[in-house]
């Protein structure tokens, strides 16, 4: 029988520093009652129901105190994720990867990414070895009027309960917005601005020397994988050098703040829950 197991992609190694370090129970990886930051030395893979030639990453998920999971799916040519059991969001780190959600097939390669709603059947395959984030979580119903193409599109479902469609995007076709009017600090929000969605996820870049205006804290968790470059994060009262590659967690109200160093712009995808009142 063919070794099904799954090789952790090139660019998932372990930095040489981290590496030394491990040797002597050292890791930057850190766990706190709200916030942990999880680096690549530290990562352990595991098949998740449904994969095929494909490994997990588990990142975040409620066994942490999140209200989502999000996971890193590295998967080899010709192998596909399992099922979702509910919402779904999927960006392409690596690789490309065929997806047919909505009666329809969609490529995603680097830098795509696709939001499934709950209930929706769909498919993935990798054409060639990929890594995708990808993020899970219940979905929380909004009752409210709709209007005549959201009557259209929820023939069949319970009336009142607005739901969003698949939606299929590119990063590089969102306009960035600068953050606060900083044109060091740019946002794409991969999302649409609509109620339906029950969460945001956007990227950030920062110039080396960008940092956020302000330390903040707020009622959205947060769950951010650090794409490109490095900097430093305070979560907490506490202070991480982190770089490409590195998870965090944030827990509601968790005091955050980040600054980019280096000489090569700092990337991140970030999650948060939105559109929703803080009682549900």
């Amino acid at each position: 029988m063919a070794d099904r197991r799954v090789k952790p992609a090139k660019n998932a190694a372990t930095p040489f520093q981290d590496q030394t370090l491990h040797h002597l129970g050292q890791t930057r990886s850190s766990l706190q009652a709200d916030h942990a930051l999880l680096t690549p030395d530290s990562f352990v893979r595991a098949p998740l129901p449904g994969m095929e030639g494909a490994l997990a990453i588990v990142h975040a998920a409620p066994a942490m105190g999140a209200a989502f999971t999000q996971y890193t799916a590295e998967i080899e040519a010709g192998g596909s994720l399992g099922p979702a059991e509910s919402e779904r969001f999927l960006f392409v780190m690596e690789g490309k990867a065929h997806l047919q959600a909505s009666g329809e097939k969609h490529v995603l390669a680097k830098g795509g990414y696709a939001y499934l709603p709950p209930g929706e059947p769909s498919a993935l395959c990798a054409a060639e070895a990929a890594r995708i984030a990808v993020i899970e979580k219940a979905y929380q119903s909004l009752d409210g009027p709709l209007s005549a193409a959201q009557s259209e599109a929820q023939k069949g479902r319970p009336g009142g309960i607005r739901k969003p469609g698949v939606l299929i995007g590119e990063e590089d076709s969102i306009v960035p917005q600068a953050f606060m009017g900083d044109q060091a600090l740019l946002v794409r929000a991969l999302l649409p601005d609509d109620p339906a969605f029950d969460f945001a996820v956007n990227t950030m870049t920062y110039q080396p020397g960008a940092s956020l205006p302000m330390v903040e804290s707020h009622i959205m968790e947060h769950g951010l994988l650090m794409l490109e470059g490095e900097g430093i994060y305070r979560l907490g009262d506490r202070w991480y050098p982190v770089a490409a590659g590195d998870f965090i967690w944030m827990a509601p109200y968790c005091l955050q703040w980040f600054g980019a160093l280096g000489k090569v712009p700092a990337k991140y995808l970030i999650y948060k829950p939105w559109n929703r009142h803080p009682l549900r």
